[in-house]
């Protein structure tokens, strides 16, 4: 769906009216920043007019020698330039933070009371402020002052232990989770701040803080009482999750893999009939989710061998007939040529006046009402919008945008 299609069916952005002021780089507090905009916020992205946001040349493949990764991280943003450390920086940073919602910051802890631009000084000059902080150990505890990143983050936060087969190093996704994690977490956050502060009579602004091992350890599920009622520490477990039967990867006949969960009771009844063996669902060792944890290799054994019969469509169209969960394991490119993708507006394309066509993923979660939208993608050029802030917002003249310029202010 190309993006005027996809404009057409927004009637009102849901946070339209809502400006936020993003500072920071990489990943988790514009990913923050990106969400908000999205659903229609006036995000306004600073950078340091010498030392851009670093995720510009970030991304393994490039397209005209432009990083891809950019261009959907900084999508529907404002980018302006600003040295946070100047005097003439911070006044300009208090008049913008005078007419703002939120503002979204992805520091150390620490850093912006250094700068003398701390959250006491913000809310001196606007206390309905909404100040979300994304940090690697958030702003209390022992740690608070370290560097994180999201790959410590996930080890710490007890992710990653959790990852791959036993005895074997724990690997990454291929994905920075514990920021995209984070940044949905902040996002949860001044969204809910938002709701206290305009809907619930709050009048005030408060604090978001939101620590990347927080996030992380957020997902651990039933592992954390696990540990402290019985004192079980849960095991890395490979391509499955232990007790839970069947619900594993099982190579096909044309050597893909496919995912079939059938650990309820009533799907692993749909799936052995499918196989063709309705007697499993009544053996003592498998009748019940309980049994067939116990029995997991087992059973998992059996029906790697029944699907190892079929290739990956046909062992698809079995599993669906069926009303059996299950799904090949796809690659980008498998992703691509299928049109569910496209059906949920999850492949979404824009024109880039430079680029041509570009493809970058659709908003998540769909509203009926008041769904997000996409109208640009991120500006290759650092300050692109500097004149329409600073001389739209502030009533800078050009002459004095031009001064500022100069100065290294902005």
């Amino acid at each position: 769906m190309t993006n005027e299609v996809h404009k057409s069916v927004s009637q009102s952005s849901p946070l339209s009216g809502v400006r936020v002021i993003e500072l920071g780089s990489l990943i988790a507090g514009p990913f923050a920043g990106r969400l908000l905009a999205d659903f229609g916020a006036e995000v306004i992205k600073i950078e340091d007019p010498k030392n851009h946001d670093p995720l510009r040349q970030w991304g393994i493949e490039r397209s005209q020698g432009r990083p891809l990764w950019w261009m959907v991280q900084s999508r529907n943003k404002k980018l302006i330039t600003l040295d946070l450390r100047s005097e003439k920086g911070k006044e300009l940073l208090f008049s913008l933070v005078s007419t703002t919602d939120v503002l979204v910051e992805n520091f150390r802890p620490g850093t912006l009371e250094k700068w003398g631009i701390g959250p006491e000084e913000l809310w001196n000059v606007n206390p309905r402020l909404i100040i979300a902080r994304v940090s690697g150990y958030g702003q209390t505890g022992r740690y608070s002052k370290q560097p994180g990143y999201a790959s410590v983050a996930e080890a710490l936060g007890g992710m990653r232990y959790l990852n791959g087969s036993p005895g074997e190093p724990p690997p990454r996704s291929g994905l920075s989770l514990g920021d995209s994690l984070a940044g949905m977490f902040a996002f949860q956050g001044i969204l809910t701040a938002l709701y206290w502060r305009d809907a619930k009579g709050g009048e005030t602004g408060q604090m978001v803080d939101v620590s990347l091992v927080d996030s992380c350890f957020s997902m651990l599920e039933s592992v954390v009482p696990e540990y402290g009622a019985v004192g079980a520490v849960r095991q890395p477990s490979g391509t499955g999750i232990k007790g839970l039967a069947p619900s594993n990867l099982f190579k096909t006949r044309d050597g893909k893999w496919i995912i079939i969960a059938a650990n309820q009771d009533s799907v692993f009844g749909r799936l052995t009939k499918a196989m063709g063996m309705p007697m499993l669902a009544q053996d003592p060792k498998f009748s019940t989710h309980i049994a067939r944890g116990e029995n997991q290799e087992e059973i998992e054994s059996i029906i790697a061998d029944w699907a190892s019969k079929y290739t990956s469509e046909e062992l698809v169209r079995i599993l669906s007939e069926a009303s059996v969960a299950g799904g090949p394991v796809y690659t980008v490119a498998d992703i691509f040529s299928d049109p569910y993708f496209r059906e949920r507006e999850l492949l979404i394309q824009l024109e880039d006046p430079v680029l041509g066509p570009i493809t970058m993923p659709g908003i998540v979660p769909k509203l009926s009402q008041t769904p997000g939208e996409i109208k640009f993608a991120g500006q290759a050029d650092p300050g692109a919008h500097n004149r329409e802030v600073y001389g739209g917002l502030l009533n800078l003249k050009p002459d004095e945008i031009e001064e500022l310029s100069a100065a290294g202010a902005i």
